[in-house]
């Protein structure tokens, strides 16, 4: 069976959601039979053997990781030579000092100006991460914002619905907020979705088949 890494440790902010996105995560590869998760808060445990075993990585974690040089070389060439990449929200708020990272996952947080409901609009609904989702919807969420991102560097597959929150609060001038999207890095596939903030999204029916399909669509099983 494929094995993902999933990377929980926490150089910044530790997010209260990591405990329950394991538990659904391994939770959702059993169900499936797609994978198995090996979740681990030691990123001494990221190195090039265990990468070899691996289908994908997955990062939940926040801040300068302390990993080696080697390492952090390792996980690009990793994803660049074919391997599968998914970052969940606080990923894009990592590794800022190694700007080589932000470019593989596509950019990097630059605050939350609106925690609140909000509606959102699915750009692509044939993506495996969106064919399940409805054109509009809304959800209650920590809206995440990014620099060093552009619609030219990667495939949107759901941003903001501008309309629903106070733009005046926004750092964008062009007022263009995506909160999920996917592209191809070298051989390899990376995927992001900015949602998961609160432990109760993570028990969501739509969330969990949104996260499931980024994760087979980088592993190339869907």
């Amino acid at each position: 069976m494929d094995r993902i890494l999933v990377l929980t440790h926490s150089a910044g902010f530790r997010h209260s959601y990591i405990p329950t996105a394991v538990e659904v995560l391994t939770r959702l590869g059993k169900r499936t039979g797609s994978f198995e998760v090996y979740a681990t808060d030691e990123c001494r445990e990221l190195t090039s053997d265990l990468l070899r075993s691996c289908s994908a990585v997955l990062f939940m974690t926040s801040g300068e990781l302390p990993l080696s040089e080697g390492q952090k070389r390792a996980l690009l060439e990793f994803v660049h030579e074919g391997g599968g990449f998914v970052g969940v929200h606080n990923a894009s708020d990592t590794l800022y000092g190694f700007p080589e990272y932000g470019e593989m996952l596509g950019g990097y947080f630059n605050g939350h100006p609106w925690t609140q409901e909000v509606y959102v609009i699915v750009e692509d609904g044939s993506h495996p991460s969106t064919r399940h989702l409805p054109r509009r919807f809304k959800v209650f969420e920590e809206v995440y914002t990014f620099r060093e991102w552009s619609r030219e560097k990667t495939h949107v597959l759901i941003s903001l619905d501008a309309s629903s929150v106070d733009l005046s609060k926004g750092n964008r001038a062009d007022n263009d907020y995506a909160l999920a999207w996917c592209h191809e890095y070298g051989r390899g596939r990376v995927f992001y979705t900015a949602f998961g903030h609160f432990p109760r999204l993570w028990r969501e029916k739509w969330f969990q088949e949104h996260l499931l399909g980024g994760i087979l669509w980088v592993m190339r099983k869907a």
